[in-house]
């Protein structure tokens, strides 16, 4: 039995940015309830900090494993090159049937790669374990439906004062009985956890804190961003900074590393180097900053006074050009959930 902690960095860069965001984001939220209070409005304060340099921005970050990483991205060329072309030409053509049905399908696409990340993180630092078969199956039970049982609350239970990406995106079907069923299933969950993890612990003399703390952190998370508390900031923190953090986190332990090899390029010495986490982040946030320009500049109109350089030509689009416009600024999130259920594979780091 590996005894030594399965790090992925440094311990301390683990812990404070792939570990701890989930509770630190409950801590807050516990700490500032009048904060937390408005369950419809975010301040722009809060808007920037957790949609533009954490949520945006981390989708961004995924540009370092990828079109700025030689090896990788050669490797991962046609998927590269294709993927954006493919996510542009089906959601102009789902847009033009339907806009609600676009936000539709991106909204679920959005729920599958966040529950998979965890899913990722999860396996990666069980990569030294050498344990019975139904340990692995109660970890990776735990850990989808750490994420799904809310999401079946969600719709099974309605009545949530946020949404993914828009109204009326999930198919929302109450059912007391239903929902009881599932409840059921979380609550069995958790004992057989509990009692796995303690069996582990009789019988290896040894913990893996960080696999625990993946676990841990995804059932603080979901549960308490979703079914909990009931208000969009709430939800936001936990949801965007559980998830975006420990993703640019990971991007930079490994971007660390390859930058190291010959066959990685030009560009990622320069992201990765002594002082390369002013220019990592620098990039990602101008990145972010621009798309959400063009987002509120002619869709969503939400933060003139953030964005009022793009307002200074005011523009009004019809529905043809919206299913041109709304895909094609949605391509670089597309490709990164797509994208990302490749980059990661057993080899590829």
């Amino acid at each position: 039995m590996q005894k030594q902690q399965p790090w992925l960095g440094k311990p301390l860069t683990d812990i404070f940015f792939i570990l701890a965001p989930p509770f630190l984001s409950l801590a807050v939220v516990v700490c500032f309830p009048a904060i937390f209070q408005d369950n419809a409005n975010m301040p722009d304060a809060w808007w920037v900090a957790l949609i533009l340099l954490i949520d945006v921005a981390h989708v961004y970050s995924t540009l370092y494993r990828t079109y700025l990483n030689k090896q990788l991205y050669n490797r991962f060329k046609p998927l590269l090159i294709g993927i954006p072309v493919l996510a542009l030409l089906v959601g102009s053509g789902i847009y033009l049937l339907s806009g609600l049905w676009f936000w539709r399908v991106l909204a679920y696409l959005a729920v599958y790669h966040f529950v998979r990340q965890q899913y990722g993180f999860m396996r990666l630092y069980s990569r030294f374990e050498r344990t019975p078969a139904w340990y692995r199956h109660v970890d990776q039970f735990v850990i989808y439906y750490a994420a799904i049982y809310p999401l079946l609350y969600w719709h099974l239970h309605g009545d949530r004062n946020f949404n993914w990406f828009v109204e009326n995106e999930f198919f929302i079907a109450a059912s007391r009985p239903a929902l009881n069923v599932a409840t059921a299933v979380y609550c069995a969950m958790l004992a057989v956890y509990v009692f796995k993890e303690i069996h582990y612990w009789t019988h290896f003399k040894s913990v893996n804190i960080p696999r625990i703390g993946v676990i841990t952190g995804t059932l603080v998370s979901w549960y308490f961003g979703i079914v909990y508390f009931n208000g969009d900031l709430a939800f936001t923190l936990l949801n965007v900074v559980s998830h975006g953090i420990p993703y640019m986190a990971l991007i930079w332990i490994f971007g660390q590393k390859e930058a190291a090899r010959p066959e990685s390029g030009r560009w990622l010495p320069l992201f990765f180097g002594q002082y390369g986490v002013v220019l990592f982040l620098g990039l990602i946030f101008l990145l972010a900053y621009f798309e959400e320009g063009l987002w509120d500049w002619t869709v969503w109109k939400e933060h003139r006074n953030l964005f009022s350089l793009f307002h200074q030509f005011p523009v009004a689009l019809g529905k043809p050009a919206l299913a041109l416009i709304v895909p094609l600024l949605a391509v670089p999130q597309i490709t990164h959930y797509v994208i990302d259920g490749f980059i990661w594979k057993k080899g590829q780091h």
